[in-house]
């Protein structure tokens, strides 16, 4: 499955390197990164259909995690990624906003990769 993750945080990167190790080794999961919304839409248009799941941080300076979930979802609607959205900040709000615009699942930091490892088994299925 090849997962594109969107935050602006440069060590977001070894971080989900380091912690799905063994998914990666046995090309079980493949991972992407971008640092920015602008980013992971450069790559989707250079990868339109390979990308199977997004996860997006939602506070990103320039176009934040929400802006780019509603054109992922007006431009991409075939095959749609699934999008699940990550933040800090897990208020109603923020929630919301995503769920309104399309989001598949709302995730807060820090991250609980037992809990996203589990939802990525279940998206195996």
């Amino acid at each position: 499955m090849k997962i594109l993750v969107v935050d602006d945080e440069q060590d977001v990167q070894p971080l989900f390197q380091q912690r799905f190790r063994k998914e990666i080794k046995t090309h079980e999961l493949d991972f992407d990164f971008a640092l920015s919304g602008e980013e992971a839409l450069e790559y989707l248009e250079k990868h339109p259909s390979e990308v199977v799941l997004i996860l997006s941080d939602i506070n990103m300076p320039g176009m934040s995690g929400l802006e780019l979930l509603s054109k992922i979802r007006h431009d991409y609607s075939a095959p749609p990624p699934v999008v699940m959205m990550i933040t800090a900040y897990g208020d109603e709000e923020n929630h919301r906003q995503a769920m309104e615009r399309g989001a598949n699942d709302f995730l807060t930091k820090p991250l609980d990769f037992n809990l996203l490892k589990d939802k990525l088994k279940h998206l195996a299925e």
